[in-house]
């Protein structure tokens, strides 16, 4: 992706700024090619996000675990089910609400998680071995000022969402 220069500036060629499309482009190509680096466990997207979600936040309800995948309550309950046989998650009475059922991430879950995002890592590695240092060094201080941003920041209410 070039960037465009137009015209002289004081310090040189002033920059044009990148297309936006140009941009998310090159994201989702890039969190496609990690993402579909890691084959441990022979997870979905879908499953794989849930599991990752279930380890970072904690056990969750399969109703909050739907709504902030964006999925139907009944796929959510045929994933966590195959997710379960798979012997990945478990589900555990709600002690604050014995009516509710809770699901967690088992040790085996969490060993999958674990292999994942090593071989996420090693082709994200991958690929920026191909980079110059300072590339290398613009997308390392880009992608941990997106991730600041982002935790910082709360994701869309449910109906901004598409």
């Amino acid at each position: 992706m070039d960037v465009p220069t137009e015209g002289p500036g004081p310090h040189g060629p002033l920059r044009k700024d990148p297309d936006p499309d140009d941009l998310i482009i090159a994201a989702e190509e890039m969190i496609r090619y990690v993402r579909h680096s890691a084959r441990t466990g022979g997870l979905s997207t879908a499953a794989a996000s849930t599991l990752a979600r279930l380890s970072r936040e904690g056990p969750r309800r399969l109703t909050e675990l739907a709504r902030a995948e964006g999925v139907s309550q009944p796929n959510m309950t045929q994933l966590v089910t195959r997710l379960e046989r798979a012997g990945l998650v478990r589900r555990a009475a709600d002690v604050s609400d014995g009516r509710g059922v809770l699901v967690a991430v088992t040790p085996a879950g969490a060993e999958v998680l674990a292999a994942r995002r090593i071989e996420r890592a090693r082709a994200l590695g991958q690929l920026m071995e191909d980079m110059t240092g300072p590339e290398r060094q613009a997308t390392t201080t880009a992608l941990l000022a997106l991730a600041r941003v982002i935790r910082n920041r709360p994701y869309p209410p449910e109906e901004d969402r598409a």
